[in-house]
């Protein structure tokens, strides 16, 4: 059992009200994964600037930044490495500089934080409540199929301005871990979840969108399963063909936002005017810029 929460934006509006929704969320899930959490914000613009691209890191104890020429800054166990140069560059500066840092997150419009604890503290660790930008997600996490590591938090971001984050469980995942290891694929963790976001960046990387690449998994992959996955442009849902792992949608003109439970929808503003509605099983449910 985890929690998955996350919030796309229609009106710019609200764009400054995004870490204090998502936050709200959050805290509505809290009970569904009491042992880490992790976020992603698109558009935070105080934390990568326009023009620059972003790597969010796990990096080793004591680890000296000063060398990295970049705008660095740091929330628990992640730090996020700022740069007004190619993301290719940027990943394979901090990658030179950091051998054994784990790379959580990477693109122009992104940040990812990972941390082990109270999901509530770590909400204030991120400065989750300061966050602007136009979409975001957060997972709570109770861990069932790998350690209780930050590298094991979701969300899984292994492609740029790309995010997973899961609910339930893949049983065939080690199968596909193999095959897609055979194509030359790495992994940070033995987290089932991490195989579900390579094969979806995968798919994107060879030109799919995001409706097309979760169809995919949902003829590849066997379990149980709501996965909520997000992108520079798009947002969307799916659950496996039982729909075993519960999900709630709700839209307004203003915005879209899905959770694992109504009472993390309940604070927006408007949701009493919202369309409120459970994915139906099997279905993708997607939404772009």
């Amino acid at each position: 059992m985890c929690g998955i929460v996350g919030l796309h934006l229609r009106e710019e509006e609200l764009y400054p009200q995004l870490g204090r929704l998502l936050e709200s969320m959050l805290c509505g899930v809290v009970e569904r994964g009491p042992d880490s959490a992790g976020v992603a914000v698109y558009g935070d613009h105080r934390r990568v600037p326009e023009g620059h691209a972003a790597v969010s890191v796990l990096l080793p104890p004591d680890a000296d930044t000063t060398d990295l020429d970049a705008l660095v800054t740091t929330a628990g166990d992640t730090t996020i490495v700022a740069a007004p140069v190619p993301l290719e560059t940027l990943v394979a500066r901090v990658k030179e500089s950091f051998p054994t840092a784990v790379v959580v997150g990477t693109g122009h419009d992104l940040t990812v934080y990972k941390g082990v604890g109270h999901p509530r503290e770590l909400a204030a660790t991120y400065g989750l409540v300061d966050a602007q930008g136009w979409q975001g997600l957060a997972h709570t996490r109770m861990a069932t199929e790998s350690a209780v590591v930050p590298e094991g938090c979701h969300p899984f971001s292994v492609g740029p301005d790309q995010c997973l984050v899961h609910n339930g469980s893949f049983s065939n995942h080690a199968s596909i871990r193999r095959e897609l290891a055979r194509e030359g694929v790495a992994f940070d963790s033995a987290n089932d979840s991490e195989v579900g976001a390579r094969f979806v960046a995968s798919r994107l990387a060879q030109g799919e969108d995001l409706e097309k690449a979760l169809l995919a998994l949902r003829e590849t992959f066997d379990g149980f399963y709501t996965l909520l996955v997000t992108s520079a442009d798009g947002f969307a849902v799916v659950r496996d063909p039982i729909a075993c792992k519960p999900a709630v949608i709700a839209e307004t003109d203003a915005w879209v936002a899905m959770a694992s439970e109504f009472r993390a929808l309940a604070p927006l503003p408007g949701i009493e005017h919202a369309r409120l509605y459970e994915p139906e099983p099997g279905r993708v449910y997607a939404w772009s810029r």
